[in-house]
């Protein structure tokens, strides 16, 4: 990984800049939703966006905004890796696609040379710390997932919701 920052830097385009979060089960259910709502926050000024990176969601949501900055060329995505070496736990079909999500990303903000506990709520703080706006597939259930939600509503920042059968106050 040859674009990794090897301590986190916080984004200068915090007031433009969106995360996601979500489960590792997400199937792209979404993914036109998704792809919708992006095109959307491009629309209203939102241009930098910073994906987790975990198996499921996270790497689906990097993978449509490659696919927005296809056609919109100032789009850029930042990956927020827990750990050097992170995706070596992933099936090779997901650990092929991390490695070309980064390979595209405009930048790569690795948060912990080695996994050690807690460093997946560190890699969540910053990306809630990071943003104006969450993207999240949430099921509502107590999970690293929730924890960036509840932290997201704690320091006001918007959480789309994307999950369909769930319809939660989030503040919007």
């Amino acid at each position: 990984m040859s674009k990794i920052l090897s301590l986190p830097m916080m984004t200068t385009h915090l007031l433009h800049s969106v995360v996601f979060t979500g489960h590792r089960y997400y199937a792209f259910e979404q993914q036109a939703r998704l792809g919708a709502l992006l095109q959307e926050l491009y629309t209203e000024g939102f241009r930098h966006f910073i994906s987790g990176m975990a198996v499921g969601f996270d790497l689906a949501a990097a993978e449509a905004v490659i696919e927005l900055r296809s056609r919109c060329g100032d789009v850029t995505l930042e990956c927020a890796v827990p750990y050097e070496g992170f995706e070596r736990g992933f099936s090779p079909e997901d650990a092929e696609r991390f490695g070309r999500i980064v390979a595209e990303a405009d930048t790569v903000t690795c948060l912990a040379e080695r996994y050690s506990e807690g460093v997946f709520r560190r890699r969540n703080d910053y990306l809630v710390d990071s943003c104006s706006l969450v993207v999240a597939w949430w099921d509502g259930s107590r999970s690293g997932t929730g924890y960036t939600v509840a932290r997201a509503r704690r320091q006001s920042r918007p959480v789309v919701n994307l999950y369909p059968s769930l319809q939660l106050d989030l503040g919007l």
